[in-house]
């Protein structure tokens, strides 16, 4: 008769089971302890490729910049980079993501930017984008006015 009961706890453990290990994995379990992981709230994507030692943009400063604009599958759509001219804009004038990028780097600096379609032009598209694309921009901050 004992074993009923045992028998009992292992079919509730394991149906239990799935419950604790479908947790899935957000941007603050990989952060250390007190210190917020870059655009958690917002899904973006940031990848270092160079560190600056410049100034960092405010949300309402005039940007230097030169980017290189795809789509995830490496198709072209954008690039200061290709016509050789930097822009500069107001960085609260741009989409999204780019606003909260950018503002995470430091003048001569250069990131990767993955931008979900939310952060970008959404269901309206823009130009040569389609509705609902995610972006991906390589960004280098030239300077900050």
């Amino acid at each position: 008769m004992r074993l009923v009961p045992a028998a009992l706890l292992a079919l509730l453990l394991v149906a239990l089971l799935p419950l604790a290990c479908s947790k899935e994995p957000t941007a603050s379990d990989d952060a250390p302890s007190g210190e917020a992981p870059a655009a958690a709230a917002s899904d973006l994507e940031i990848e270092v490729l160079r560190e600056g030692s410049g100034r960092s943009p405010k949300a309402t400063d005039v940007v230097k910049v030169h980017y290189h604009g795809t789509f995830p599958d490496g198709k072209v759509f954008d690039s200061s980079v290709d016509r050789g001219e930097p822009a500069a804009f107001p960085l609260d004038g741009v989409i999204p993501c780019w606003t909260q990028a950018v503002q995470t780097m430091q003048e001569g600096g250069k990131i990767r930017v993955t931008c979900p379609p939310h952060l970008a032009y959404g269901a309206r598209g823009a130009g040569p984008i389609p509705p609902n694309s995610t972006l991906v921009f390589e960004v280098e901050l030239l300077g900050v006015q």
